[in-house]
């Protein structure tokens, strides 16, 4: 929706649809903040505070959702139909790298971004990209079914 070159790498807007039992594949953090405004449906939100706990928040529709950078957390959709949320990350250059990098090993192999099934290649093949994203993977359950549309491109992760 606005890619980090139109705001000189201060802000970086997707357009998220979750598919129903999607989301990231673990906990992380990264250095990047996040807003999520929820467009449609619902996002399950998993964030560990300060004290090392996971508090869970179910965000509906018309409600946002901020993430300060380097806050460990996870998004879900744990509901039986598709979510979407308008979500800006600031700065916007290491997560737009991050989920260009993502989208181009997908077109290349959809296979190779199943959360479920193969994490750790993943984890792998975008090692540069994470770097850059200052991207850290923790420990926890796997996800499915992301769509995300940026600067007229899609990325795509079904199982």
């Amino acid at each position: 929706m606005a890619a980090s070159s139109e705001t000189n790498g201060a802000l970086f807007a997707i357009h998220l649809r979750m598919h129903p039992g999607g989301g990231p594949p673990v906990m992380h953090r990264h250095d990047p903040s996040e807003v999520y405004y929820v467009i449609d449906g619902e996002f399950t939100f998993y964030v560990q505070d300060v004290d090392g706990h996971v508090q869970r928040r179910t965000a509906k529709t018309g409600e946002t959702v901020p993430l300060t950078g380097g806050t460990t957390h996870t998004v879900r959709n744990e509901s039986t139909s598709d979510a979407v949320a308008f979500v800006v990350h600031a700065p916007g250059a290491p997560m737009e790298g991050f989920l260009h990098a993502a989208a181009e090993l997908a077109a290349e192999s959809p296979l190779a971004l199943c959360w479920k099934s193969s994490l750790s290649q993943s984890k792998n093949v975008l090692q540069s990209a994470k770097r850059q994203a200052a991207l850290v993977f923790l420990p926890g359950a796997a996800g499915s079914g992301i769509t995300i549309s940026f600067a007229n491109t899609r990325a795509r992760n079904t199982q």
